[in-house]
């Protein structure tokens, strides 16, 4: 069997899928790294909604989802970028998703992380900022979650300089009941992100972030950095006090800081973990008994799928994570909140179908190419 892709040019060609999948079972929790799956939310398909209204989640495909994660011994990053807030998830529906996500990790035995932010207001003061991400912290806290600092476009807008994020997150460090994990999101996430610490400089920047962590270590669980800067990633790294972990947020990199150096290695907190859950799983085992080799051979062929889906505008890389949940049979269909399945062009969407072809994700190849044939279809593309 054989399936004809659009290429970047608008031309046909023919593609022979494989016919069947990388070899892959669920496991024991990774050891040698802490390992996070940042995790997209399904949207409900039948709900009568426009791209501004407030997102219509599936809940039970959603779960379901996050108990795949949980069942390949990956921990579930929860309400982060990857589930789109900021882009079709707002504040009301994080929270939702934050409870359910927390009861169900409780249920199952999972390990779980939610993001906390200012998304419930557009702007204000810096009290007012402030004020905002303690409710968030509080709702995360009261479901039994760690909490991740997430960077705040609110923030963004009103600090004057660096002394402004000092203050409100040594405000928050203060008062959180248990050590949380600090987002640094660089602005090819989030343009509304730009000059974030107080400075346009990553150098300069860099020093706030540190000043912060330095003064709270205590405070401080870990630091996800996604700058998709392997360097700088690594610099970072080994300046974190003792006890600090840090957690890779770069889909480009991701290999070769997961596995270190002779001075330290990157814990992972990843959107692109989330189509790669179980290959990423079986890579990191691999790294518990002391395989580097076996650990790059596994995920280093991964690399060229996670640039494709993370290329600029790299904040659209949502579109193709559910595009391969959808294809793996992980849900019933292809939409999203806020219409964002549209966000991607026929060609991109194809070349991400072969490639994690490929690799061998998809349980189902077969299940797979029908699904493709049907999008392409949509598109007038005739089998």
């Amino acid at each position: 069997m054989t399936i004809r892709l659009p290429d970047a040019h608008g031309a046909l060609r023919t593609y022979e899928p494989r016919t069947e999948p990388f070899p892959l079972t669920p496991g024991t929790p990774v050891t040698s790294r802490t390992v996070f799956s940042a995790a997209h939310v399904v949207a409900d398909p039948y709900a009568d909604v426009s791209p501004d209204s407030p997102a219509a989640v599936d809940w039970d495909a959603t779960l379901a989802f996050r108990r795949h994660l949980w069942s390949h011994g990956l921990g579930v990053a929860e309400a982060m970028d990857t589930a789109q807030r900021g882009m079709g998830l707002d504040w009301a529906g994080a929270a939702e998703l934050i409870r359910r996500s927390a009861a169900e990790a409780r249920a199952v035995g999972g390990r779980i992380a939610c993001g906390v932010g200012t998304d419930q207001i557009t702007g204000g003061s810096l009290a007012e900022i402030r004020a905002a991400y303690e409710e968030q912290l509080a709702v995360v806290e009261e479901s039994g979650a760690q909490a991740i600092l997430m960077a705040s476009r609110a923030l963004a807008r009103a600090a004057a300089g660096p002394e402004d994020y000092l203050d409100v997150y040594g405000h928050l460090l203060r008062q959180a009941a248990e050590p949380v994990i600090l987002h640094w999101l660089g602005p090819m996430f989030d343009p509304a992100l730009e000059g974030y610490w107080g400075s346009a400089g990553l150098d300069a920047a860099t020093d706030t972030f540190l000043e912060i962590i330095a003064a709270h270590p205590d405070k401080v669980d870990g630091v996800k950095v996604s700058l998709l800067d392997a360097r700088r990633e690594v610099a970072l790294r080994r300046r974190l006090p003792q006890g600090v972990r840090c957690y890779t947020g770069d889909d480009f990199n991701y290999p070769e800081l997961i596995a270190g150096d002779e001075r330290g290695f990157s814990h992972a907190l990843l959107g692109i973990f989330d189509p790669l859950g179980p290959l990423a799983a079986q890579a990191v085992r691999a790294l518990d008994t002391g395989d580097t080799a076996g650990f790059r051979a596994l995920l280093d062929p991964t690399v060229e799928l996670s640039r494709h889906l993370f290329q600029a505008p790299t904040r659209f890389y949502k579109t193709g994570v559910v595009l391969l949940a959808w294809l793996a049979g992980h849900q019933s269909h292809f939409t999203m909140v806020g219409g964002l399945q549209s966000a991607r062009s026929l060609p991109h969407l194809a070349r991400a179908y072969e490639l994690a072809d490929g690799l061998g994700l998809f349980p189902d190849p077969k299940l797979a190419e029908e699904r493709m044939k049907d999008l392409l279809a949509l598109y007038g593309v005739h089998r």
